[in-house]
C-alpha cells in the first residue's frame, strides 16, 4: 500500500499541476482572443461613430438660426406660413439623421435634440410677435445675433464626445 502511494501520489501532485497551469494558459487565450476580438469591432465601428457625430455637426449648423434664415426664404409675406416652412424644413433635415442616434452617445443625441426643440419653441416665440414674414426673420436674426444659438451648444457637446471617442 506504501510503495502505491509511492508511486501515486507524485503522479497525482503532478497531473495536478498541469492540469490548473493548462486550464490557465486556456483562459489566458480565451481572454485575449475576446479581447482581439473587441477591439477589430472597436476599429470597425469608429468610422462609422465618426461619420455619425460629422453628420449630426452638419445637422447642427444647418439649423443654426443665422444659417437656416439665410437658406430658407420667405414665399409670402404672412408670418405663420413662414414658420410652417422654416419648421417643416428642421423637421425634414431632422427625419434625414434621425438613424444617427444609433451610432452617438445619449448625451450627444439628447444635445442634438434639445436645440432643435429649443430652436422651434423660440420660432414660435417670435411668430407670436410678427405680423409678417419680413419681421418675423428680421426679429430671429436680431434675437440670435444677441445670444448663443443652441446649436452651438450641442456642437461643443458633439466635439467632446468625438475626443473621448479618438
Amino acid at each position: 500500500m506504501i510503495e502505491i502511494l509511492t508511486f501515486t501520489l507524485p503522479s497525482l501532485i503532478t497531473g495536478g499541476v498541469a492540469f490548473f497551469m493548462f486550464s490557465g494558459f486556456v483562459k489566458q487565450q480565451n481572454n485575449e482572443q475576446k479581447f482581439n476580438s473587441l477591439l477589430e469591432k472597436k476599429r470597425e465601428s469608429l468610422p462609422i461613430k465618426l461619420q455619425a457625430y460629422e453628420r449630426l455637426v452638419l445637422f447642427c449648423e444647418r439649423l443654426n438660426p443665422s444659417k437656416l434664415l439665410l437658406r430658407v426664404n420667405p414665399i409670402g409675406e404672412d408670418a405663420a406660413s413662414y414658420l410652417h416652412l422654416l419648421i417643416g424644413n428642421i423637421e425634414q433635415e431632422f427625419e434625414h439623421n434621425m438613424v444617427q442616434q444609433l451610432y452617438v452617445s445619449e448625451d450627444s443625441w439628447k444635445a442634438v435634440v434639445g436645440s432643435k426643440l429649443a430652436i422651434i419653441n423660440k420660432f414660435h416665440e417670435l411668430a407670436e410677435k410678427s405680423t409678417s414674414a419680413k419681421e418675423l426673420r428680421e426679429n430671429l436674426l436680431m434675437d440670435y445675433s444677441k445670444k448663443e444659438s443652441p446649436t452651438e451648444t450641442a456642437i461643443v457637446i458633439l466635439k467632446q464626445q468625438v475626443k473621448k471617442l479618438i
